[in-house]
């Protein structure tokens, strides 16, 4: 894939240098440090639209949770001592657990009232969210050490694995259902039709709609890239060896194989690449401030975390090409704003289908590239709060929680990973030919 994408003026040669050079090593770097790699998940909740259709069993699908001892202590303490030092005393740690149970709310309060303000901060916060949020209060959730548990190739594939990327396209992407996307499995064929009339419907949405169908099929080929990239090649003896498969990669991009489907994919995920790039040139502002602290409990490694961070918010503010949100959502008030909502909600039955995933190891990494995006999302629709946020104190308007920030991270670093492994692929495939 060359030249230049739709919907923005900019260039893939463009994002292949940046992400190369700048951005590559350093989210790299971000990712190994510990505020950055426990992710708390929980992969239990049952799937909310169909039965589940088992577990699979196949023994990569496996995710090693972390026991207990290893999370950093400031991880565990919970969210409550997100800003401040002095919250993280020993002694306090047990009043901010104690203050997390009772979401922060006067004590003598009788159990019904505490239940009822808990419900309100929940639902009051799930206005401005687009993903579905995992309750890390659940005895369910559990921390998983992303570094130990990497994405790629777990050999779940077939109908169940279709089920959940069709359910998302059919019903999630604002898609009628006379319109049959190209190449479905699941789809009738439809003879001569090579998915023209899909791309005919395609062009005559209005830009907010197409948007969402491009960052959904950017994370589809982003996923599909990492399985390639990082693919069981042999196993002897008990030792696997992982690496790149070329054929595999054909499969799902080479244009002879895929009737010119594939680079349309690929722009795609450059396209979904620019989107959590401005997302993150956007958040800055709320990160640079000093009351916010990517707290472990380890102050050095806590301040060269968050100076690496701020380092990379400054080389995406350098970037020249950003894509423009302004042009969406700007019709008159009302129209954008029942639109928005509608994206909203489209985008929460996404990360809800994430729980219909039957490989552990996949639905992990779905889930938090799903609430990445999702956080991407709030972020560049929360442009005034972010302005307007106080400099010494944590701020009403506009939040993110560690989970979040883990997701927002470690999704764009993902995005970074595939735009680099097709380089990769571009001189293998030079090679083979």
């Amino acid at each position: 894939v060359t030249g230049v994408l739709d919907d923005c003026l900019c260039d893939i040669e463009s994002i292949d240098d940046f992400n190369t050079f700048k951005i590559f090593p350093k989210i790299q770097k971000l990712q190994e440090r510990d505020y950055f790699r426990y992710y708390k998940v929980n992969l239990k909740r049952p799937c909310p639209f169909w039965a589940d259709d088992g577990h699979c069993s196949i023994k990569d699908c496996h995710v090693e949770p972390c026991p207990e001892s290893k999370i950093p202590v400031g991880i565990k303490a919970g969210s409550s001592n997100k800003y401040s030092k002095a919250a993280n005393n020993s002694k306090e740690l047990e009043d901010c657990e104690q203050a997390n149970k009772l979401g922060a709310v006067n004590s003598t309060l009788s159990n019904q009232s505490k239940e009822a303000f808990i419900d309100w901060a929940r639902y009051d916060d799930s206005q401005d969210h687009f993903c579905e949020l995992d309750d890390e209060r659940s005895p369910d959730a559990q921390y998983v050490d992303l570094l130990l548990n990497p994405e790629r190739y777990t050999g779940y594939k077939g109908p169940s694995a279709w089920r959940v990327w069709n359910s998302i396209y059919e019903e999630n992407c604002f898609k009628p259902r006379s319109v049959y996307r190209p190449l479905n499995p699941l789809a009738p064929s439809r003879g001569g039709d090579d998915g023209e009339s899909f791309y005919t419907w395609l062009e005559g949405l209005c830009l907010e709609k197409r948007v969402f169908y491009k960052l959904i099929s950017g994370l589809h080929a982003s996923i599909n890239l990492h399985l390639c990239a990082n693919y069981l090649l042999e196993e002897t003896w008990g030792k696997p060896r992982w690496g790149p498969n070329v054929k595999e990669f054909t499969r799902r991009f080479d244009p002879a194989e895929t009737k010119g489907e594939g680079p349309r994919r690929l722009k795609n995920l450059y396209f979904l690449y620019l989107i959590e790039l401005r997302a993150l040139s956007k958040v800055a502002p709320y990160f640079e401030r000093a009351v916010v602290d990517l707290y472990t409990g380890n102050g050095q490694e806590d301040a060269e975390s968050k100076a690496l961070l701020l380092d990379i918010f400054r080389d995406t503010k350098s970037f020249h090409m950003h894509f423009d949100e302004k042009s969406m959502f700007a019709g008159d008030k009302k129209g954008a704003k029942s639109l928005k909502e509608e994206f909203r909600l489209h985008f929460k039955n996404i990360s809800r289908i994430m729980d219909c995933v039957g490989c552990d190891k996949c639905r992990l990494w779905g889930k938090l590239q799903t609430q990445g995006l999702g956080t991407a999302l709030k972020i560049l629709f929360s442009e005034k709060e972010i302005q307007s946020l106080p400099e010494n104190s944590p701020s009403k308007g506009f939040q993110l929680t560690r989970q979040e920030i883990v997701a927002l991270v470690n999704a764009f670093g993902r995005l970074s990973t595939s735009i680099k492994e097709l380089q990769n692929f571009k001189v293998l495939l030079q090679q083979t030919r």
